[in-house]
């Protein structure tokens, strides 16, 4: 055998047997996701209706249930005000988004400790309830969040087990890029100042990535009213993202061209981006699934439908003044008209039970006054604010059932802010609750 033989042949012999390029080989990783509709009854149809649509969208997408957890009430499909019972649409005249979703977890089961459980993988803490599944995600998976609820400043309400604060969350987060849980995250956020759970708290070094319906001191409003349903069927962005994610590739299409049309279609509230913005030019397939791996969908066209938004606190209201418009006889009309006079009725007991907490925890009338008219301050006390909600929770109004009072929690941000003692607050909740209150129901039916 000639030199050059011995060289051609000692070549082949090393390209068979030379190791491999580790990137060629390297785990790609799976994508998870947790779809959670936090809230419950007819009204907040909405949010259930948005939650099941995401879930269609990863499920299309070739996301195998076994890596989608969805929290839900689950009574909406077959209540009896549904004259479609076992149906729930996103949009007028829309198609079925209920049938096939995997309802992991339901009723008093949809809690924000079951939900900070699940996000972390922590399946033995989720043993018995509900389906067990958990997010067991390792160090080259991304994770997918989309939360759909009622929200106030550093929190996002669910139908039972208190609410989830944005400290709690965020540690979650962090708590899980140290452990190495995932590669990338990504977090849809619906609802009221939900850019509250995010801002000033989301690091952006942790390769996560946030989008939120809101900036933190504004509604995010609700969309769609159907006659036929007499309630609000999506909300705005919600929507706009998924709408989008139904017509485009989302093998080229980006994380920051999909915020950049939701941020210009939602024109009714402030869309927002926090945590690692160089993550907005990763494919929006790598977090809601490829369509490619299962087969390539014709193109949908969303023909426009009028929003006929609001914001999302005037839901219960507007929904009442679309049924008065609807309603065909005077005894209908009357009512109507004293479930308004009673939401009013109500909304006036909320008001002035949290102006009387106010002045009964404070020193003076113009710090009363201050705390009561200042609506954008800053959450820094994060603690303090924690214990003040739950106990006002517990002790005033339900915020598991009740989202109006949400939107007076910024009085305790103010005061947990100006430094008075939580111990003058949960006096004061005592002295003006009384026993009686926290029964009091201040939505509609």
């Amino acid at each position: 055998m000639g030199y050059t033989s011995v060289f051609v042949f000692l070549s082949l012999v090393a390209t068979v047997f030379s190791f491999p390029d580790p990137k060629v080989f390297a785990d790609p990783g799976n994508t998870w996701v947790v779809i959670v509709a936090g809230s419950q009854g007819w009204y907040n149809y909405r949010h259930q209706a948005d939650a099941c649509h995401a879930y269609q969208i990863v499920h299309k997408n070739g996301i195998p249930d076994e890596r989608v957890v969805v929290m839900m009430y689950d009574d909406i499909a077959n209540n009896r005000e549904n004259p479609t019972p076992g149906i729930v649409i996103n949009k007028p005249n829309g198609t079925d988004v209920y049938g096939g979703v995997v309802k992991d977890y339901t009723g008093q089961d949809v809690t924000p400790e079951n939900f900070l459980n699940i996000l972390q993988g922590n399946a033995e803490a989720m043993q018995g309830i509900g389906s067990g599944k958990v997010i067991a995600s390792g160090p080259n998976d991304h994770v997918f969040v989309n939360f759909v609820d009622h929200g106030a400043p550093g929190i996002v309400a669910f139908p039972a087990g208190g609410e989830l604060h944005a400290n709690d969350l965020n540690n979650a987060i962090q708590s899980m890029a140290q452990q190495q849980k995932y590669s990338k995250m990504v977090l849809y956020f619906e609802a009221c100042e939900s850019g509250s759970m995010f801002d000033n708290l989301l690091p952006s070094n942790i390769n996560a990535f946030a989008t939120t319906a809101a900036n933190s001191d504004e509604s995010s409003y609700a969309c769609y009213y159907d006659q036929e349903r007499r309630t609000y069927l999506g909300d705005v962005y919600s929507i706009k993202w998924m709408e989008d994610s139904d017509k485009e590739d989302l093998s080229t299409w980006t994380l920051q061209q999909q915020f950049q049309i939701v941020k210009q279609e939602t024109n009714t509230s402030h869309v927002m981006e926090f945590g690692d913005l160089s993550m907005g030019s990763l494919p929006v397939d790598e977090f809601q699934g490829n369509v490619n791996s299962v087969k390539k969908p014709a193109k949908i066209s969303n023909k426009p439908v009028p929003l006929d938004a609001v914001p999302a606190p005037d839901v219960p209201m507007a929904i009442l003044q679309h049924r008065l418009t609807a309603s065909k006889t005077p005894t209908e009309r009357e009512d109507i008209l004293k479930e308004l006079q009673q939401l009013f009725e109500m909304r006036e007991l909320v008001s002035d039970t949290v102006k009387q907490i106010v002045e009964s925890s404070t020193e003076d009338g113009v710090q009363a006054k201050r705390i009561i008219n200042t609506r954008k301050t800053k959450l820094q006390s994060h603690f303090c604010y924690k214990a003040a909600v739950r106990y006002f929770a517990d002790h005033c109004f339900s915020l598991n059932t009740n989202d109006y009072p949400l939107r007076h929690l910024y009085v305790f941000v103010n005061m947990c802010e100006e430094k008075i003692p939580i111990s003058s607050m949960t006096q004061a909740m005592d002295k003006v609750c009384g026993t009686e209150l926290v029964h009091v129901a201040t939505g509609i039916n």
